[in-house]
């Protein structure tokens, strides 16, 4: 995605909304910091706050690791990994990264192009 001013917060609420499914929306910095977005309502997290610190920097490692192959293999439009207790799929947008876990048995062929529209619009 080209740089741009984008409303962080907007799009996190646009992601939680789209599904009832998704638990999380949020935007993590390069460095592995929350900066927009996070829990849906009402939702019982699957892990701690300590925990939540650990997956964000783990996925801000991996991002920039994949950016080593965007020359051959192109720019990632999207990361998931299907996991038992959750399905957590990861945007690239500027330098940051657009976040999202949904329940396990969300539709991983139309969520991603349903977020994408979003992040596009």
């Amino acid at each position: 995605m080209s740089a741009k001013i984008l409303d962080y917060n907007k799009i996190c609420n646009d992601v939680k909304s789209l599904d009832p499914k998704i638990r999380f929306a949020g935007v993590i910095n390069e460095r592995g910091r929350l900066i927009a977005g996070g829990m849906k309502e009402d939702v019982e997290p699957l892990e701690n706050e300590k925990d939540d610190e650990m997956i964000f920097m783990e996925l801000a490692l991996r991002v920039k690791m994949r950016k080593e192959f965007d020359k051959q293999l192109g720019h990632v439009n999207f990361a998931l990994a299907s996991r038992e207790r959750a399905l957590a799929i990861s945007f690239p947008i500027n330098n940051d990264i657009l976040y999202v876990v949904s329940e396990p048995d969300s539709d991983y062929g139309i969520l991603p192009k349903k977020i994408l529209e979003i992040l596009y619009k």
